[in-house]
């Protein structure tokens, strides 16, 4: 209000959000989409949502500046859009469509959703670090005990749809997204809804809120970017700050029964299908109207967001100073849980600070992909073991190979023409989330043509990194950063970078008390040690010294001499990645002899331990 149209408030006030976040915590302040409910949260007040980007609709076309006159006495009021959904519009006033003062403007609406298999740990403590007043401060409009209306009744009582047209601003059409009426500001209820379909009276097939994994809860909001939206794809993990917008009038095009002259056929293009998906109602997939977004590096809130800062700094330099003791009860931690074995215990620490560092043309480099055979199938061992994993990093999904789940599940992402939308499958995961494959429910049968699919998605998701998205027309790679973990009886039929055969030393006679008491054995101090150790160590930069590069050429020649069948390139690029996952695990960001010595070490024992199971079950390896 205090500036001309042509200034730069916009700046203003992106800076002045800035500041104010960086003060005493403020960020934590801000209430979470993902921890209250939207029916608690005031509209148009400042909130945060922690999520991925699942889908991108196309660009949206919304009036930045317009201007409002009153028929009766010709009084001209300016007004800005930005941050709104919906035109602020007196009851004696209309917009003028024809004013010289109107300036459109482009906004970018993604879709987004909380992250994909997002550990209870992670909201726990996401929730417990915010202050009292941002977890529960009620909408003043929010009454538990009154009789809720719903979104139809709402409409009928608020809207009024003789009046809709002529205030109708006809923002949007043209994308497809939301559809924007006129009404006098009021706080309207809205209704907080988690599950994977809503049915509402309005809407004859359930809603879909496309979440990429089954069983998901929690918001989708439809985030709509101001400004350096090209440097947000799909499948970033962001943090948005932005102005709640929870309007009824948005959800208008849902209703079957809405008045026929509230839509022009000739402003609106979409089909009926894809106006339903772009423009949900809001009570179930609220809009954000962002100020701030920031990509995430990890979402462990017990790690500083940006670990550039110098507080950060200090955060890492004080962690790693009791790195040795941690990663010692960590060791010991896993080996029980991998019923006495350290060997396999010492490869699954290497697997879970494993990342894609780099891409050399095709290949991803880092990767650290770990078939663990040898699983007893009996004892349900790898879902207890997922459990513990689970307690671990931040987020993670255990998938039960079967013919059936094989054959009927979507693994890859497609694309819905009809509703112009990207329709999620399983393998539409964040970065460095722990994908955990049990193959040991595997059973005989026949993979139809899906199943097919599938299989290969997996094979080329644990190779390449990558995920061919299905366009129908085509096929687009979206690159990834997944950690996979394979557990089997014999050798996976999936590819890996490395197998290791479990030798259990003990055999609990009760493996769901036995795996629940090594949890509750763990202090949650401890736990949390072992949380920040994972992540931390993941982010972490990696060099290998000339001198020591030499010292390992030299090495890798003698050992071809004595035997050249034994040693090839791929075990050379093997023992490099042991050697570098072996030198973070306890805090070396360089290789030393020692470590490289300890890596050729671990190889071996690994190799004989698979020469020795060939040798007692034949050529099951």
């Amino acid at each position: 209000a205090q500036n001309v149209p042509n200034s730069d408030w916009e700046k203003k006030v992106t800076e002045y959000f800035k500041e104010k976040l960086k003060e005493n915590n403020a960020t934590n302040w801000v209430p979470s989409l993902n921890d209250v409910p939207v029916h608690y949260l005031k509209p148009n007040s400042l909130v945060k949502f922690r999520c991925m980007v699942q889908d991108m609709f196309d660009p949206e076309f919304y009036m930045g500046v317009y201007e409002t006159v009153d028929p009766n006495t010709n009084a001209r009021v300016l007004h800005f859009g930005k941050y709104r959904d919906v035109a602020e519009c007196g009851p004696q006033q209309e917009i003028d469509l024809n004013s010289s003062q109107t300036v459109t403007s482009e906004r970018q609406t993604f879709y987004c959703v909380p992250v994909p298999g997002e550990s209870a740990w992670v909201k726990e403590i996401s929730f417990l670090t915010e202050p009292v007043q941002a977890r529960v401060s009620p909408s003043t409009s929010y009454t538990p005990s009154r009789h809720k209306r719903s979104y139809e009744e709402d409409e009928d009582m608020d809207l009024h749809p003789s009046k809709q047209k002529e205030q109708h601003m006809g923002e949007s059409c043209c994308s497809g997204s939301d559809i924007h009426g006129c009404v006098e500001p009021k706080r309207l209820e809205t209704e907080a809804s988690a599950g994977h379909h809503i049915i509402s009276p309005s809407c004859s097939p359930p809603l879909d809120l496309n979440f990429p994994l089954p069983g998901e809860k929690g918001p989708a909001c439809l985030v709509k970017v101001y400004e350096s939206w090209e440097s947000f794809k799909v499948n970033d993990v962001l943090e948005v700050f932005g102005v709640l917008s929870v309007d009824p009038v948005l959800s208008i095009v849902n209703s079957e029964d809405r008045d026929s002259s509230t839509l022009d056929p000739m402003e609106c293009m979409d089909t009926a299908e894809e106006q339903r998906v772009h423009s949900p109602p809001a009570s179930l997939v609220p809009r954000i109207h962002v100020i701030l977004a920031q990509k995430l590096q990890h979402i462990n809130p017990l790690l500083p967001a940006c670990l550039n800062e110098e507080e950060s700094k200090t955060f890492v330099s004080n962690f790693m100073s009791e790195l040795s003791p941690v990663r010692a009860e960590l060791l010991g931690f896993l080996t029980h849980a991998l019923l006495g074995d350290s060997l396999a215990a010492e490869y699954l620490i290497l697997h879970l600070i494993s990342t894609v560092y780099a891409r050399r043309d095709v290949l991803p480099l880092g990767k650290f992909t770990v078939n663990l055979s040898g699983c007893p199938r009996s004892s349900a061992f790898t879902e207890h073991l997922y459990r513990l994993i689970q307690q671990l990093v931040p987020a993670s999904y255990h998938l039960r190979m079967s013919i059936e789940s094989m054959n009927h599940s979507r693994f890859i992402p497609r694309k819905d023409y009809t509703a112009n939308r990207l329709l999620s499958g399983l393998l539409q995961l964040a970065s460095n989330t722990s994908l955990v494959i049990d193959e040991t429910q595997l059973e005989q049968g026949q993979l139809d043509t899906a199943g097919v699919h599938n299989v290969t998605a997996l094979g080329n998701l644990i190779t390449w990194q990558k995920v061919e998205y299905d366009f129908s027309y085509h096929r687009m790679e979206f690159p990834c950063n997944i950690n996979v973990l394979i557990t089997s009886e014999g050798r996976s039929l999936l590819p890996s970078d490395c197998q290791v055969h479990l030798q259990p030393q003990i055999i609990p006679p009760n493996m769901e008390e036995y795996m629940s008491s090594l949890l509750t054995a763990v202090l949650p101090s401890v736990l949390n040690k072992f949380r920040i150790y994972l992540s931390l160590l993941r982010l972490l930069d990696y060099s290998i010294s000339e001198e020591v590069t030499k010292a390992v050429e030299e090495d890798f020649v003698e050992m071809r001499k004595n035997n050249p069948e034994s040693v090839t390139a791929d075990d050379l690029h093997k023992m490099l990645l042991v050697a570098r996952f072996l030198s973070l695990s306890v805090g070396q960001t360089t290789l030393s002899r020692e470590r490289w010595l300890r890596a050729k070490q671990l190889e071996a024992l690994r190799k004989a331990r698979l020469e020795q199971q060939k040798c007692v079950n034949g050529n099951e390896l």
